[in-house]
């Protein structure tokens, strides 16, 4: 998490688009793995691995679906490993 300086956020010239906060701080909240969640988004939208999610989801995925839905695990008692 990160939260500004309000000496500085105060005088700023765009702090009205910026924040709404009565004390002038801008909060900025992160997930724990975004930096790794954000480059598995560039990787999955390179050429390469167009093909590999095309086929992934002709395989695997039908897996999935048909325990899903034909075998009754549609929704699981535990939840994490």
């Amino acid at each position: 998490e990160y939260k500004s300086d309000w000496l500085i956020c105060q005088s700023c010239p765009h702090r009205d688009r910026c924040t709404n906060s009565k004390d002038s701080v801008k909060v900025i909240t992160r997930h724990v793995w975004e930096n790794y969640m954000d480059q598995v988004e560039e990787i999955r939208h390179t050429i390469g691995m167009k093909e590999r999610y095309k086929q992934r989801k002709e395989t695997i995925e039908r897996v999935f679906a048909d325990a899903k839905e034909k075998h009754g695990m549609r929704y699981t008692q535990y939840r994490g490993l």
